[in-house]
């Protein structure tokens, strides 16, 4: 089955779908930034920088090389956060309509659209509705889904809205239920952080550092299956942080926060806080609060991050820590995206049984 990313960032929604056995024909994204290593981890996708709201379904479907089985995406949440502004003048704010005139010109046989928990909020559920509503109406849609990473496997608390709908004449039937049975216990900080301990570093270009892990250490099944085969990962260098501040952040208990910078410290047996994306150039470049690593008085490295949201080592992000917390803030975790894709995926190929069948 075939399916586009709109609005793909780093790939963290387009690494759940490849679980889930899509085959992603295109990817689009206007942020060239955020999507610098989009080609070198999803090589065999086509990646088409662009302002999607000028672009058309015709287009889209040009670019991914003929008709797709599914849309997929999660427009800008910055306009809808209920940490930012939500200033509705925010332009960003109409990129949430564009996904949906998009999936409408494409026609897939079903569509997941994901954003922050505010769009669902009185101010901002008027524009869900109007976007919506540009649907074709032979669309069945779900109520927005409300779901936490960490109740599909991530160590991190990650809740997210879902829009998802698809089409009952080439589709069978979804529900609630589908992404309720695909529920599983959420992992911990060290079940995430297990085997970066032990690891060397054994290469540092000035771009990307490489790090290697030995071939007996002890990782958890979480870390396993997020681990390369050869276990090398990028993307693991420490801040250097000044020796008052190194002083502050060793007083901080698991659990608790630093009373200067609200860094949260990690607890080994909890989960991480939602890892914030902090904003970029074209709006004053404030980088997010990161948390503090459960022991060392530093804040988290990019891999612990990208562990935490799940993220396979593998995946290279951006030489600059900043540009890669951006990645990974933006991201949808890629479990959550393998658990709600996979089960529109069964879906779709219970379908194509039936027909088969008919």
């Amino acid at each position: 089955m075939r399916a586009i990313d709109l609005f793909c960032g780093t790939g963290g929604f387009s690494h759940g779908a490849h679980a889930a056995g899509f085959e992603v024909a295109g990817a689009f994204d206007l942020d060239e930034t955020l999507t610098s290593s989009f080609r070198y981890n999803f090589p065999e996708t086509k990646l088409v920088i662009g302002d999607l709201s000028k672009n058309t379904g015709e287009g889209l479907l040009k670019a991914a090389g003929g008709p797709v089985d599914l849309v997929f995406g999660g427009p800008p949440c910055q306009g809808f956060s209920s940490i930012g502004h939500r200033r509705k003048d925010d332009p960003r704010r109409s990129l949430l309509g564009h996904f949906f005139r998009l999936v409408g010109e494409v026609r897939p046989r079903a569509f997941v659209m994901e954003n922050v928990q505010g769009l669902a909020y009185h101010d901002a559920l008027p524009e869900l509705r109007a976007a919506i509503d540009a649907l074709p109406k032979s669309y069945c849609l779900l109520d927005p889904l409300i779901l936490n990473a960490a109740d599909f496997g991530a160590a991190t608390v990650r809740k997210r809205l879902f829009v998802i709908g698809y089409d009952p004449s080439r589709c069978s039937p979804i529900t609630q239920r589908d992404f309720e049975s695909r529920k599983s216990t959420g992992a911990t900080v060290a079940d995430a952080f297990s085997g970066l301990a032990e690891a060397q570093m054994i290469a540092d270009d000035g771009y990307f550092d490489i790090w290697q892990m030995p071939a007996e250490a002890q990782l958890s099944s979480y870390a396993r299956a997020l681990a390369d085969e050869d276990l090398r990962y990028t993307g693991n260098r420490r801040t250097k942080h000044t020796d008052a501040v190194q002083t502050r952040f060793a007083s901080v208990r698991q659990g608790s926060a630093d009373p200067v910078g609200r860094h949260p410290r990690l607890s080994w047996s909890g989960q991480c806080p939602t890892l914030r994306a902090g904003t970029g150039s074209d709006v004053g470049s404030y980088q997010s609060v990161r948390p503090l690593h459960p022991d060392e008085p530093r804040v988290i490295t990019v891999r612990e991050a990208a562990r935490l949201q799940g993220f396979p080592d593998r995946h290279l992000f951006h030489p600059t820590i900043w540009h890669s917390f951006r990645m990974i803030g933006n991201s949808v975790s890629p479990l959550i995206s393998r658990a709600v894709l996979g089960a529109v995926a069964e879906k779709l190929a219970d379908s194509e049984i039936s027909k088969k069948a008919a």
